[in-house]
């Protein structure tokens, strides 16, 4: 029986997310100038030629994970939440929502400044549990000479969206009454990025509940009520004994 052609297209959604999930992982584990289309394709159990007929061929693929991590930041910036499951939006067998889609819901806007950034730190740092390799993708791309160039060309793609998140941070830092909202919310991303970054580097025994907690004290806001996903909230007077380490 001939498959209808709303069947036809969630099956091509289906394979062009194996392939973007399979890739996310690849560029992972073996970075991008070390990961060939055979690996991907491999890993996603696809034909090679479908890299090219979904993307166009591999840097189009990294820009596609760039586009992913774009859509997942700016959500964090809205306060939107993490997957309840799985690692990042849309790899789960789902195709990723815009960030403008992502925004957050009506009532969001009238909830006190505490709670809005108490949320934005939560899943910023609830994503570093569930989507580790993208961000550890994202992070070489940044960083690497080689590949710097095609992070910036993701980031003008979004920079309205770049700019309308940074807005929403800034604003929740000005009705707290901080002199300076802008920097508040460069240095809040700093924060964020350097437990994301320490996480990457020493994994499961980075203590990131622990950080968590401490950027909530940080900013003044109440202790959390639970852990972040498959956390465990740290016992009374542990957050001096955690010891990270890249051996494991």
């Amino acid at each position: 029986m001939a498959r209808s052609p709303e069947q036809n297209r969630m099956a091509r959604e289906r394979s062009r997310e194996s392939l973007l999930e399979a890739a996310i992982d690849v560029f992972a584990e073996r970075g991008i100038d070390g990961a060939t289309i055979a690996d991907i394709t491999g890993r996603a159990g696809v034909a090679q030629g479908l890299v090219n007929y979904y993307f166009g061929g591999k840097e189009q693929l990294v820009q596609a994970v760039i586009d992913r991590w774009f859509d997942m930041l700016l959500g964090i910036a809205h306060s939107g939440p993490p997957p309840a499951q799985g690692r990042t939006p849309g790899v789960d067998g789902a195709v990723a929502r815009p960030a403008e889609e992502q925004a957050r819901p009506p009532s969001a806007a009238s909830l006190p400044p505490e709670v809005r950034l108490a949320a934005i730190i939560d899943t910023a740092l609830g994503m570093t549990a569930v989507a580790l390799p993208l961000q550890r993708v994202v992070v070489a791309l940044q960083q690497q000479p080689t590949t710097r160039a095609l992070f910036a060309e993701g980031e003008r793609r979004h920079m309205a969206g770049v700019v309308a998140a940074e807005d929403a941070v800034r604003s929740i830092f000005r009705e707290r009454g901080d002199a300076d909202p802008a920097l508040e919310e460069i240095m809040l991303r700093s924060v964020l990025d350097g437990i994301v970054g320490q996480r990457i580097v020493y994994g499961d025994s980075y203590p990131l509940e622990q950080a968590r907690r401490w950027v909530h004290r940080r900013y003044g806001l109440p202790e959390p009520d639970a852990p972040l996903p498959g956390m465990t909230k740290p016992a009374p007077g542990s957050e001096s004994e955690p010891r990270a380490r890249a051996s494991r």
